[in-house]
């Protein structure tokens, strides 16, 4: 996120988040160091740029320079500490996002430039998306690209839509659009129902692709400040995804130094075609309980009469980053 217009900066690839005229930032990075804690139990703080699985929960940690920490407790909990930051994000969330009515509560005391968002990246098309219902001295994204409003959860937001053209993503350098959903008063607690705000971006023609992932974030610009953010209960979307009749879960499970274990769910349709998109040179070692095609890239899985649930073991080949997936009907 940032604070003045003219910032520009440039992120690695595979984490790759930029700030768009006088907006935010976020995250997507390589896996870096992170420091365990005794206590509570399951404790683990974050200061280097890492993604992965707490608790639960997917996590994701990004800065580029000064002093940020996250640490993360049990459930959906985790806690921020910057000062003397030029940006950072971090939260807790899942991967992939969904249509989910998200719950959330805690405390979000920025000084200076910070964002309280529900956030997330779409591929298919490429959109990084922003559900704001808290900021600090500086309101997103500052009265640019203005398409309405939605109602959702108790209060009005407005939707703007802005683009990034030749700038850093998760895919590289690229040319996307950002979606904005911007409460007209800030809070801090509550749900948000994101399936409300997807349905009010579409109605405008600003359509989202496959999800990647989604947090609750806290990002901060230029400024100093501390959250405590808990994501609670989650309810899954009330109707089904546009274009198909099912979804599918992924959740990461058994890690070694070379590769990982990740663990797939579709619901919906017992007849389905699941593409799953892995990251960098990843390679397929095994799989259980459904067909799959392909080794490396995008891979398809279908039944193969073992039920909805099945799962694949990948090399990490230097990239250890949870591949998302997508659903449709056979």
């Amino acid at each position: 996120m940032n604070d003045a217009p003219s910032y520009s900066s440039s992120r690695r690839l595979g984490r790759l988040r930029v700030i768009i005229g006088g907006a935010c930032a976020v995250a997507l990075a390589t896996a870096g160091t992170i420091a365990i804690l005794s206590s509570p139990a399951h404790a683990q703080t974050v200061t280097q740029n890492s993604e992965g699985t707490h608790s639960g929960y997917f996590y994701s940690f990004w800065k580029d320079s000064g002093n940020a920490s996250m640490t993360m407790g049990n459930g959906g909990q985790y806690s921020t500490q910057w000062s003397s930051i030029n940006n950072f994000v971090a939260g807790k969330g899942w991967n992939p996002g969904t249509r989910r009515t998200v719950s959330y509560s805690g405390s979000f005391n920025p000084s200076g430039n910070a964002y309280l968002t529900l956030y997330g990246w779409t591929r298919n098309p490429l959109i990084e998306y922003y559900i704001v219902d808290s900021w600090g001295t500086y309101r997103p994204p500052g009265g640019q690209g203005f398409m309405g409003t939605v109602t959702s959860d108790g209060g009005t937001y407005d939707i703007y839509r802005t683009q990034r053209v030749n700038a850093p993503s998760i895919d590289g350098i690229r040319t996307f659009y950002q979606y904005w959903s911007v409460r007209q008063q800030k809070r801090v607690g509550g749900t948000i129902n994101a399936g409300n705000h997807f349905d009010a971006w579409a109605g405008r023609g600003m359509n989202l692709g496959n999800h990647y992932y989604q947090i609750m974030a806290t990002e901060g610009f230029q400024s100093s400040g501390n959250s405590n953010i808990t994501i609670g209960g989650t309810t899954p979307p009330t109707s089904q995804p546009p274009g198909g009749g099912c979804s599918v879960s992924v959740s990461r499970a058994d890690e070694w130094s070379d590769r990982f274990n990740v663990n797939f769910s579709v619901s919906g349709t017992n007849n389905w075609v699941v593409t799953i998109r892995t990251n960098g040179s990843q390679s397929l070692q095994n799989s259980w309980n459904a067909s799959i095609s392909g080794t490396s890239g995008t891979l398809t899985a279908r039944p193969n009469g073992n039920g909805n649930n099945f799962g694949i073991t990948l090399y990490k080949n230097g990239n250890n980053t949870t591949p998302s997936a997508s659903c449709a009907v056979g």
